[in-house]
C-alpha cells in the first residue's frame, strides 16, 4: 500500500499526537489505540473487527500520509505517548528496524507460529538478524496498468486486456503506445511519468538503492536506467503532468484527462474512490516488464504500548490468510499470504468497476516468483528525492540534462549528512 505523497504538516501532526507522557495504568484487553496512515481505509477493517467483537473499542487515528505517520511514530518513540498498534509502510519499516527494542517482539505473542503464513521475502523485512519479529505484513503491491477502454477505442487502440498487454511487453513499447495515443487524440496518455514510470521500473530490478550486502548504492545502473527511462517519457510529452494523489490528478482521473495510470493492487481503491463516475470504463493490463512490487505495510506494537494483548488479538485475527483474502475481495489489497493465491475466491475474482478484469490472477502473477531487493533504512527518503526531481523536470523547473546530477546531490544531502 505505498502512498508517496508530500508530508506537508508532519511536525504539527507529530506534536499533537505525542504531547504528554506515556503512563502505565494497566492493560485493557478490550481497548486499543491504533495509528494508521490515510488513503487505505483502515476504518473498514476496524468496522469488520468490531462487528465481530462488539465489546472491543478500537480508537483509530488516521495520522496523515505514510511519511507523516512515520514521523509521528518516531517522535512518540522518543518519549511521547505511543499507540498500542501502528501501521508502518514498507519503505519506512527499515529505519524502525534499526532500533527493534522500541517494539514488542511479536514472537512473544505467537508470531513464530504464524510466520510461515506469509511470503518469505516480505516476512524477512520485519525480522531481525537474531530472529525477533517486529511487524506482521498486511499486503503486497503487485504491479499492473489501469487504462480507459473508452479512450483507447477513441484513439484507435485495442481495448481487450490481453491485446493491450501485448502492446507493451517493454517500457519502450509502452512509450510508443503513448506516442500513438497522443498523436491520435492530441490528449495526454499518462497521468505522470515520475510515479507511473519511475516508481514502477525501479521496483522491477534486482537492486534498488542498496547493494545485496546492505551498502548504500543509489547511483547504480538499475536506478539510472529507470531514471533515464522516465526522462524519455517526459521528453516525449505524453503525460498530463498531474502528480499522483494531487487535487489535479483526482479531477483529471474523473474527467478522463489521461487514459492510463500505473496501478499497484492498492491503487484500484483510489481509482474507484476518486473517479466513481468512470465505473466500467477502466480495465487492467499487465505491467511492462511483467512483474514487480510497489508497496505493502506492517502492523507493529510499540514496546511501551498500554494494551498489547488487545493489539495482538487484532493482528492475529485480521492478518490471517482468510482475513487477508476477504480484505482483498473488498478492497483490492493483495494478500501477503501465498496460501490463498490458489483459492478460487481469489483466482476467480473479477472487478466490475474495471470491466470485470481478473485482478486476482493479474496481481498474483505479478508477485509470484519475485526476487526481492534489499530495502534499507533510507529507501523512503532516497526514493522521495529521486521522485521530486523528476516531478520538477516534468513541471519545467529542472532542466533534463541536470536532473540526474541534481537528484544525486539531493539524495546525498538527505541521507549522507
Amino acid at each position: 500500500m505505498k502512498r508517496h505523497v508530500a508530508a506537508v504538516a508532519a511536525l504539527v501532526v507529530a506534536a499533537s499526537l505525542v504531547a504528554g507522557c506515556s503512563g502505565d495504568s494497566g492493560s485493557d484487553p478490550k481497548t486499543f489505540e491504533f495509528w494508521s496512515f490515510t488513503g487505505i481505509n483502515q476504518k473498514a477493517d476496524v468496522e469488520v473487527y468490531t462487528k465481530a467483537h462488539p465489546d472491543i473499542n478500537v480508537k483509530l487515528t488516521e495520522v496523515g500520509s505514510t511519511t507523516e505517520t512515520a514521523q509521528a511514530l518516531t517522535a512518540a518513540l522518543a518519549g511521547g505517548k505511543v499507540p498500542d498498534l501502528v501501521l508502518i509502510q514498507g519503505d519506512d519499516l527499515p529505519k524502525f528496524m534499526q532500533a527493534p527494542d522500541n517494539f514488542l517482539d511479536l514472537n512473544s505473542r505467537g508470531a513464530d507460529k504464524i510466520k510461515g503464513n506469509y511470503l518469505d521475502w516480505v516476512m524477512n523485512q520485519s525480522t531481525t538478524g537474531d530472529g525477533k519479529i517486529i511487524g506482521i505484513p498486511t499486503d503486497v503491491g503487485g504491479l499492473a496498468i489501469a487504462y480507459r477502454t473508452d479512450l483507447f477505442k477513441a484513439a484507435g487502440l485495442p481495448t481487450d486486456r490481453d491485446a493491450v498487454s501485448r502492446l507493451w511487453p517493454t517500457w519502450d513499447d509502452f512509450l510508443e503506445v503513448g506516442k500513438r495515443y497522443v498523436g491520435a487524440t492530441g490528449k495526454p496518455f499518462l497521468d505522470n511519468a515520475p510515479t507511473s514510470v519511475y516508481f514502477q521500473a525501479v521496483n522491477q530490478g534486482t537492486q534498488r538503492y542498496y547493494t545485496p550486502e546492505r551498502k548504500l548504492d543509489y547511483g547504480n545502473a538499475q536506478v539510472k536506467s529507470a531514471f533515464d527511462l522516465t526522462l524519455k517519457f517526459l521528453a516525449a510529452n505524453v503525460t498530463a503532468k498531474q502528480s499522483s494523489f494531487s487535487a489535479g490528478w483526482t479531477a483529471g482521473m474523473d474527467k478522463g484527462e489521461f487514459a492510463v495510470v500505473a496501478a499497484p493492487s492498492w491503487m484500484l481503491g483510489s481509482i474507484r474512490t476518486n473517479a466513481p463516475g468512470t465505473a466500467g470504463k477502466w480495465d487492467v493490463a499487465r505491467i511492462p516488464g511483467g512483474s514487480g512490487n510497489w508497496g505493502g505495510s506492517y502492523l507493529a506494537i510499540p514496546k511501551r504500548a498500554k494494551n498489547p494483548t488487545a493489539a495482538w488479538n487484532y493482528i492475529n485475527e485480521m492478518q490471517s490468510p482468510n482475513a487477508q483474502l476477504e480484505h482483498f475481495l473488498t478492497s483490492g489489497a493483495l494478500p501477503s499470504t501465498p496460501s490463498v493465491y490458489a483459492d478460487p475466491k481469489l483466482t476467480s475474482r473479477s472487478e466490475p468497476f474495471f470491466s470485470n478484469a481478473p485482478i486476482g490472477k493479474i496481481y498474483t502473477d505479478s508477485v509470484t516468483g519475485l526476487k526481492p531487493f534489499y530495502i534499507g533504512p533510507d529507501d523512503g527518503p532516497i526514493g522521495t528525492e529521486f521522485l521530486n526531481v523528476l516531478v520538477s523536470v516534468e513541471q519545467g523547473k529542472v532542466p533534463p540534462d541536470k536532473a540526474w546530477s541534481t537528484a544525486l546531490a539531493n539524495v546525498k544531502n538527505a541521507v549522507e549528512k
